[in-house]
């Protein structure tokens, strides 16, 4: 295959900085998944001509989509142990407040509970 124009570099660098940019992920990230030491421009350029040599815009294009869905995955299971505590969390909190059973608002003041109850008392 061919190497990749002047203008082809640059419009596949303005893309690849938003890319990241939106996974919020760096270059420095993007180098580590393309196994290259350095995660200046030039040498992500240089594997970039590297993978279009190999196969094309549809190998580099692969590969982007590999990486983006590797750090996809890697989102996922944060999140998934994120719900995952916090279901956690939640059942405790409801193991230790048993008044959540009656769907009373704990946190009320005495008063305005009392209050409440007379309120429900008179209209049954």
């Amino acid at each position: 295959m061919n190497k990749l124009s002047s203008e082809e570099e640059k419009e596949l660098i303005v893309f690849i900085k938003d890319w990241l940019k939106s996974h919020g992920y760096s270059q420095r990230d993007l180098a580590t998944q393309l196994k290259i030491k350095s995660s200046r421009t030039s040498e992500i350029i240089k594997k970039l001509n590297g993978l279009n040599k190999k196969g094309g815009i549809i190998n580099i294009a692969r590969n982007l989509i590999r990486i983006e869905q590797h750090w996809i995955s890697i989102k996922n299971n944060i999140n998934n142990e994120e719900n995952n505590n916090q279901e956690y969390f939640y059942s405790g909190e409801n193991m230790r407040q048993g008044y959540n059973q009656l769907d009373l608002n704990y946190k009320l003041d005495l008063d305005e509970l009392m209050d409440q109850m007379e309120k429900d008392h008179k209209f049954n």
